[in-house]
């Protein structure tokens, strides 16, 4: 009997306690945060924007999500799998039209902020031959992982270039470290990535004795890609500083990067992640230095993706008009 009275009275204080620890919980809320591969850059960036989050936002819980990239982001928003994705313009507008990867499957994203720009590498190595992206003929290329928005460039680059994507060359699907790797192995010849500077596996590759990274111009290409699918790139420059064993700047195509959510977030929500990074800017930084990007001066004209209501507020707090 009198255990049995301990065991009641220990159930009691056990549920007054347990009480309001399941009230906080059920307040609090969890954010998805789509990004990418290990080695790339958005993936270091969103654990660093899961950590602000997290840390300056009261009752927030923020978590960075390894991903296939700009594509499987955007699947994953329109299945509403994830609140805040990173994502490159041009798989954005396609997911906005219902285009391409998207086809007759529009996803109603819009845009938080632009974040920074995106370089096209075309990376290959010393004994492949391959100087130029003529040299890609016959070669086997890695044109990315599938889901991700370096395959949706490197194709309309090869495209750009006067290559067929399908019968120029064998094709692998390969993230940037997978590619980094089978670069190493003599597996593969040349490999797409869209990704901002520097990229963790391409410095790996770079600095890897007894291999001499050969990088592949290709800003040529920017002409005729605006032609056929709007005014999306920019001809740009990986400085030969950038990687160990480069000679040269690479020229390179450009796209920028976007934070996006699904038009369905709350303005408050939008308001408060943008509002957050912009004062949290430095503890970006430290994460990674294309954080230093983000400007809101950088916003008019780099997103075809609407901008959110929370969003355009808070850039409108700080003088800057958004169409």
């Amino acid at each position: 009997m009198l255990k049995t009275l301990k065991f009641g009275i220990a159930a009691a204080v056990a549920a007054i306690v347990l009480a309001p620890l399941g009230a906080d919980a059920q307040q609090q809320k969890s954010l998805s945060i789509a990004t990418g591969g290990t080695g790339g850059v958005y993936y270091p960036m969103g654990g660093g924007l899961a950590n602000v989050l997290s840390k300056y936002v009261p009752g927030w819980q923020a978590t960075a999500e390894v991903t296939g990239g700009s594509v499987a982001n955007l699947q994953l928003i329109g299945a509403k799998k994830a609140e805040i994705a990173f994502s490159m313009v041009d798989a954005g507008l396609d997911a906005l039209k219902g285009e391409d990867k998207f086809k007759d499957k529009p996803v109603e994203i819009r845009t938080l902020m632009v974040l920074y720009p995106n370089r096209m590498h075309v990376v290959s190595i010393e004994g492949t031959g391959v100087k130029t992206m003529k040299d890609l003929k016959g070669k086997r290329v890695s044109t990315g992982s599938p889901g991700s928005a370096t395959e949706v460039m490197a194709f309309r680059v090869i495209e750009a270039a006067g290559l067929d994507k399908d019968k120029d060359m064998k094709r692998e699907r390969l993230g940037v470290a997978e590619s980094v790797n089978a670069i190493k192995d003599k597996k593969i010849d040349a490999f797409f990535w869209v990704g901002g500077l520097p990229t963790a596996a391409v410095a790996d590759l770079g600095a890897t004795p007894g291999v001499k990274i050969q990088m592949i111009d290709h800003a040529d290409t920017v002409p005729a890609m605006n032609k056929k699918y709007g005014n999306l790139y920019a001809p740009d420059t990986i400085a030969k500083n950038v990687y160990g064993g480069m000679e040269k700047d690479n020229q390179v195509a450009t796209v920028w990067n976007v934070l996006i959510a699904h038009k369905d977030m709350s303005d408050q929500d939008a308001y408060t992640i943008v509002k957050t990074i912009f004062d949290r800017k430095a503890d970006m930084v430290a994460v990674h230095k294309e954080a230093e990007s983000f400007d809101v001066k950088n916003q008019p004209g780099r997103s075809p993706i609407p901008f959110h209501p929370g969003a355009k507020k808070y850039f409108a707090e700080k003088g800057v008009k958004l169409d």
